[in-house]
């Protein structure tokens, strides 16, 4: 089966994630694309395939003869989307001999327009897939299962030589707690990467610096007409803090390594406002820069209005696998090598967010990120190609065989 007509088969099984629940898995509907894959695996002949209570997904192909003595491999997509446009069934749409210009997605309005979208011109010829334009296509990550799929089942069925293989799709990627109960041990991997990325050729080993902050302001509520001197306006006192941040760092103005601080959400009265941030930066000494800009602010505007006005609270999400991966060079060299002999430009870029792997590297899990061939993802304008997932696919069986070598 071709990878492509795995994501059709998985992206009808809705599986958003729910940042406001404190279960594991986030939402329950997780399951049914899990026990759909362990189906599926103990049918390639991974025999120990299952799924946990937290709705992680596990299985491992034994090395084939004479490579048990290899670095055990392991690879890892996310089950989870975002819930963004994805609240009723998602129906993908196949557009063969795509011609490069303009694409109306269904009965929905919207067009998939190389002026928004500049690479659609380099798909030309290309079998294109898309939602109808009313929800994600669910790509991400369904495409990097399909492919994970694939590749098993050519291992299985072509007698490839191999090393141990690990297999785990994870729940929650969406909303940062992909690696919350991921189980090292039962994982049993030395390395291992996350298809979770964009372009085909796609290698990431560089990931932002990541927290959240939550800074919250407490006023003097009195009557408008008796103010003078006393009231103390919550709202206003929220404005001046966001005006002090520098104007430019935000994210319509960054790309590449540039970071940022980012106002997702705010709410406010008099008596009490509240703005909720995220701050990225891949410098380490740049993101604890940012992050003594707002403590700096906080302390600033406390002695202008009164102790206790402004209280910040500053979590730390994620950090820079760079510095991990930095001391596994080979993983990158293995992965770049892979992409060359497959017809494939590597394309070694960092990350403007975070993935699976950015934690599990901290944990003890070396884990980069490879691109699954998918584009503009979180949105209705969300396409992936059919022959970009075959040389995903071409790419992870390279890896596999370049791990059998002795490194």
């Amino acid at each position: 089966m071709k990878a492509y007509e795995r994501l059709l088969s998985y992206v009808k099984i809705l599986t958003p994630s729910d940042e406001k629940s404190n279960t594991s898995p986030s939402s329950k509907c997780q399951f049914n694309l899990a026990e759909q894959l362990v189906k599926e695996l103990l049918s390639l002949g991974v025999k120990d395939a299952c799924v946990d209570e937290h709705c992680y997904v596990y299985g491992h192909i034994p090395a084939s003869s004479g490579n048990s003595c290899s670095k055990k491999l392991g690879f890892i997509a996310h089950m989870d989307t975002v819930s963004d446009f994805c609240d009723h069934e998602i129906t993908p749409v196949i557009t063969e001999n795509y011609n490069g210009q303009e694409l109306p997605l269904g009965k929905s309005g919207k067009t998939l327009s190389p002026e928004m979208f500049p690479h659609l011109t380099s798909l030309k010829g290309k079998t294109l897939i898309t939602s109808d334009g009313t929800t994600i296509l669910g790509a991400d990550d369904k495409a990097g299962i399909a492919e994970i799929m694939t590749m098993i089942e050519h291992l299985t069925k072509e007698n490839i030589p191999h090393g141990p293989i690990s297999i785990a799709f994870t729940p929650d990627e969406e909303i940062g707690m992909g690696p919350a109960h991921f189980d090292l041990e039962k994982f049993n991997a030395d390395y291992a990467y996350t298809l979770d990325g964009d372009t085909e050729g796609e290698i990431q080993y560089e990931n932002f610096n990541a927290c959240k902050a939550v800074a919250e302001f407490s006023g003097v509520n009195v009557h408008p007409g008796s103010a003078k001197n006393t009231m103390v306006n919550a709202s206003l006192v929220a404005m001046e803090f966001n005006s002090m941040l520098p104007s430019g760092d935000i994210p319509q103005n960054t790309e590449n390594y540039e970071g940022f601080f980012h106002l997702c959400s705010m709410t406010g009265d008099v008596a009490h406002a509240r703005l909720d941030y995220i701050i990225r930066d891949h410098d380490a000494d740049a993101f604890l820069y940012r992050k003594k800009t707002m403590q700096h602010i906080s302390s600033l505007l406390n002695e202008k209005w009164g102790e206790g006005t402004v209280t910040l609270t500053i979590t730390d999400q994620y950090k820079n696998m760079k510095e991990i991966i930095s001391s596994c060079p080979e993983l990158i060299e293995y992965a770049t090598e892979a992409c060359r002999i497959c017809g494939v430009e590597p394309i070694i870029t960092p990350i403007r967010g975070g993935t699976d792997g950015a934690q599990l590297s901290f944990m003890g899990l070396p884990c980069p990120n490879l691109g699954t061939g998918g584009h503009a993802y979180h949105g209705p304008y969300e396409h992936i190609t059919a022959e970009g997932m075959d040389d995903v696919v071409r790419i992870c069986l390279k890896l596999v065989e370049l791990f059998t070598m002795p490194m």
